[in-house]
């Protein structure tokens, strides 16, 4: 096999496949990725981004994107015919921030200025992707995978070690590796949606504009990434012709002008794609060497948007996992481990968001938008054969996508944060935060004990491990009066203010050890060292 090409074929330069590819780099693995259109995506298309989505950012060290993404506008529906407010309702659930929940509201980012953060941040480490670029097909071995690759019409052998599709519904990579597609096609669900800049006389770009019904009717959105007069729309209406609508400025700016009761200057159609409601989902995220993730993988109803949500957190889950095995610190075995936690996580939110869908359907209402279950801190693992939890009740029943509960935590639960601890010896006032350590190229122990003293045999069986890939932090109860300690471990904190133990439901006075992944995920909860390397049994080879 050629050596020089990177190990990982990234295949589709949307949002799952770029932090794929950045979650990889960040662990040491070069990618090389490729997509099929000339230029980059344009469209807000799915724009919601959620607290759990929000996280995930926050470990791949992208914080442009919680600065640039804006709030949801509150939600204005007109009575039929005029410009007369029936109803204004706040379309996301309201949620104040917690310290172990710093993201706490969803906020609204195009695709296209996500796709432009994510492909900086890739840039950082020499990456650019491969545009033109189409995969036509491969073929693997218990070695690697050769990729047939086709740009400007001449085709070219490509050899690598993986290949993780991220190439959308309708891409190859699934495709090729015969994984079915099941579900079903909604015709009652389409609408034309699009990115458009005009003027309106009464649309006060504060709200979100909604006029007609979800089965018939113009949503108007406001958003200045297009322009100072940027609206993405949605046209609703199962009695016409959406795919001619959809190919015709004419028609959109007459059905728009129909619908919304006021005069319109329109300025100019950017960007607009037909719709139609696709529920499904592949039986396996995996064959081999090649993985899929995103819409390669699952496609869902638009309420409740959790699809470019689901993608991202399908590609971080995979990303780690695939970046210990290349290195050679795990076995092939744990990338069974990314089909065993995602495909239940998905399939409940297929279910979720089609009653959803259904709801809305019968009522008209998006109200039904509203449940605390979208944010998706309550998604978790703790069915995982890899999670380890030595206090948790066996034989309790999966609910992967469940509401998040902070009076319960499990291993496989997503790991709370906790702000304005204070780090023994650093010698700045500046609090740190649980989130400011996690990473996602290594886990993180957490040793919550009364004293340092108690910590030692814990993280003197941490020594065997690369420190590369395993940091360790002591987080000792706000009663502990230490000004410097000699420590082996990475961090010592003292907790002043209580936020960790009250988030990860430690007493003063226990011993708790927690073992974070790379991914956010709390993978273990044990009482001690042995319980560590019981875990670390899970996820590594014995190669130190």
């Amino acid at each position: 096999m050629n050596s020089t090409r990177p190990p990982v074929l990234v295949v589709g330069a949307g949002p799952a496949g770029l932090v794929a590819a950045l979650t990889l780099l960040q662990n040491g693995i070069p990618v090389h990725i490729i997509d099929k259109d000339p230029n980059p995506r344009i469209g807000q298309r799915g724009p919601g981004i959620w607290p759990r989505s929000f996280e995930l950012f926050n470990f791949l060290n992208v914080p442009e994107v919680n600065e640039l993404a804006k709030p949801v506008s509150t939600h204005r529906s007109y009575k039929p015919g005029t410009m007369e407010v029936a109803i204004e309702s706040l379309m996301m659930p309201h949620a104040e921030p917690t310290p172990a929940i710093p993201f706490h509201t969803p906020k609204l980012i195009g695709q296209q200025l996500l796709d432009v953060i994510l492909r900086r941040h890739l840039e950082k480490f020499s990456c650019s992707i491969e545009m033109g670029t189409e995969l036509r097909s491969f073929e693997q071995s218990d070695e690697g995978v050769t990729a047939v690759l086709e740009k400007n019409g001449i085709l070219e052998t490509f050899d690598t070690k993986w290949i993780v599709g991220a190439d959308g519904a309708k891409g190859i990579v699934r495709k090729q590796l015969g994984l079915t597609f099941l579900g079903e096609t909604r015709d009652d669900i389409r609408m034309v949606i699009g990115d458009i800049r005009l003027h309106g006389v009464g649309l006060d770009r504060a709200y979100w504009h909604r006029f007609g019904t979800f089965k018939r009717g113009v949503s108007l959105r406001p958003t200045d990434e297009i322009g100072e007069d940027g609206w993405q729309f949605v046209i609703a209406d199962n009695d016409i012709d959406l795919t001619k609508v959809a190919q015709s400025e004419e028609l959109i700016f007459e059905i728009i002008t129909s619908v919304i009761p006021t005069e319109i200057t329109f300025n100019k159609l950017v960007w607009v794609s037909e719709f139609r409601a696709n529920i499904r989902m592949v039986n396996k995220f995996s064959e081999g060497r090649v993985f899929v993730a995103g819409d390669a993988a699952h496609v869902h109803s638009p309420t409740g948007g959790q699809g470019l949500n689901s993608s991202i957190q399908d590609a971080f889950n995979l990303g780690w996992k695939l970046a210990l095995v290349e290195k050679g610190l795990a076995d092939k075995s744990l990338l069974e481990t990314y089909n065993a936690e995602r495909l239940p996580v998905i399939s409940e939110m297929l279910e979720m968001t089609t009653t959803i869908l259904n709801r809305v359907v019968q009522t008209g209402s998006m109200t039904a938008v509203r449940s605390p279950i979208l944010f998706m801190l309550g998604i978790n693992y703790r069915f995982s054969d890899i999670v380890l939890d030595e206090f948790a009740i066996p034989g309790k029943p999966i609910n992967a996508y469940g509401v998040l509960d902070e009076e319960h935590l499990e291993a496989g639960d997503r790991a709370p944060d906790a702000p304005n601890l204070v780090q023994v010896g650093d010698g700045e006032s500046n609090g740190k935060t649980l989130f400011g350590l996690y990473r996602p190229w290594y886990h993180t122990v957490l040793v919550f004990v009364p004293s340092h003293a108690e910590a030692v045999p814990i993280l003197g069986a941490l020594e065997a491990y690369d420190t590369s890939v395993v940091r360790s932090a002591v987080v000792l109860p706000s009663s502990a009066s230490v000004t410097s300690v000699a420590s082996p471990a990475d961090f010592v904190f003292v907790d002043q203010e209580g936020h960790g133990y009250s988030a990860y439901l430690v007493e003063t006075g226990q011993t708790r050890v927690f073992v974070i992944r790379p991914d956010g995920v709390i993978g273990a909860i044990v009482h001690g060292a042995e319980g560590v390397k019981k875990y670390f049994s899970r996820i590594f080879l014995n190669v130190w």
